[in-house]
């Protein structure tokens, strides 16, 4: 962003998570962000730490699975705020089970949500950008858009069908030599409140597969992206670059080692009840609980992304890697002329 701007920014999920701290992110820019999401309580504390990180906050609760409540939100932040800027799709919901445990009903709700709800927010966008031939589109993916693992086929389905979504879309822009850019960043495991109150048939607490990242670090590599559209997409964490070149090379290993690791890697030792199931009704607690940006495992996240300092910078490591080969082919010349 230029210095002196104030973007008007959409974030979708805003009340917890990666949304959640992209839209405090923005606001400590001085952004004016609009949080659509369910849960009001998460909206109302959302909307206080952008506010107090510096920007201007408006809340507009609804489903991102109803169309119409998607294009009159948008419109609703064009006439309070101005015209939109950056469209950033986070939000999401799901069921922790193998799959046959999942209802089927269950199944269509994960899928409107987590896929629909990008399509419906990219469309509210476009329609606002694209006659003004200006304006970004952030699609928050996972290493799960491109690797499926057990106990997440809802999820996985929804953000393999958001992937397949954004190439289509990004090349029918290119087609168009438009100036409104879309891309993409695929996340590592985050830590985020999502394990605590999405749906969940697991013997045990649900856990994000380690090693875990804090959800700033996510937040920092979409406002990169948001400032840097052209590129299709980014990787962020050591754990996705890994995962995403394995499936590529090797994806019936992967497949048996995740079928031999995926069960536990995605539970922890605690046998209490989820607190709350968000896949039907947002989690507000009725006690006033504001779950915020963070989950539970605090203790064991990084906040940190080298991989996501190398994904920013590749044509850097590109000329000092060229810059090695070449030093050493020249030093192999010496070395025979000697």
């Amino acid at each position: 962003m230029m210095t002196g701007e104030r973007q008007t920014v959409v974030v979708t999920g805003a009340s917890g998570g990666i949304g959640r701290a992209t839209a405090v992110a923005f606001g400590r820019r001085g952004a004016r962000v609009a949080l659509l999401a369910r849960g009001e309580k998460g909206l109302a504390g959302a909307a206080k730490e952008v506010e107090a990180a510096g920007g201007s906050a408006l809340t507009v609760p609804l489903d991102l699975a109803d169309y119409d409540q998607v294009e009159r939100a948008a419109q609703r932040v064009e006439d309070e705020l101005g015209e939109i800027d950056v469209w950033v799709n986070v939000a999401f919901t799901t069921v922790f089970a193998p799959f046959m445990k999942i209802e089927p009903q269950e199944y269509k709700r994960a899928t409107e949500v987590t896929y629909l709800g990008y399509v419906y927010g990219t469309r509210a966008a476009l329609d606002r950008m694209k006659p003004r031939d200006r304006g970004t589109i952030v699609q928050v993916g996972s290493a799960l858009a491109y690797r499926g693992i057990p106990l997440q086929s809802a999820y996985c389905g929804a953000k393999h069908a958001v992937q397949g979504f954004h190439d289509s879309l990004r090349c029918e822009l290119l087609h168009d030599k438009s100036n409104v850019h879309a891309t993409m960043v695929q996340m590592p495991a985050v830590n985020t409140p999502q394990f605590s109150w999405v749906l969940s048939r697991l013997p045990k607490h649900p856990q994000p597969v380690p090693p875990i990242f804090q959800p700033e670090v996510a937040a920092k590599a979409v406002l990169y992206a948001a400032d840097h559209p052209k590129r299709r997409e980014y990787w962020v964490g050591g754990p996705t670059a890994a995962t995403l070149i394995a499936n590529k090379f090797a994806p019936g290993i992967l497949d048996r080692y995740l079928a031999r690791t995926g069960y536990k890697s995605q539970q922890t030792d605690r046998f209490d009840p989820h607190e709350a199931a968000n896949l039907w009704d947002p989690a507000d607690r009725e006690d006033g609980h504001d779950y915020g940006a963070h989950g539970i495992f605090d203790e064991r996240s990084t906040t940190r992304s080298y991989q996501l300092w190398a994904s920013q910078h590749h044509g850097l490591l590109g000329l000092i890697g060229a810059g090695a080969a070449l030093a050493a082919g020249l030093a192999a010349v010496r070395s025979r002329s000697q």
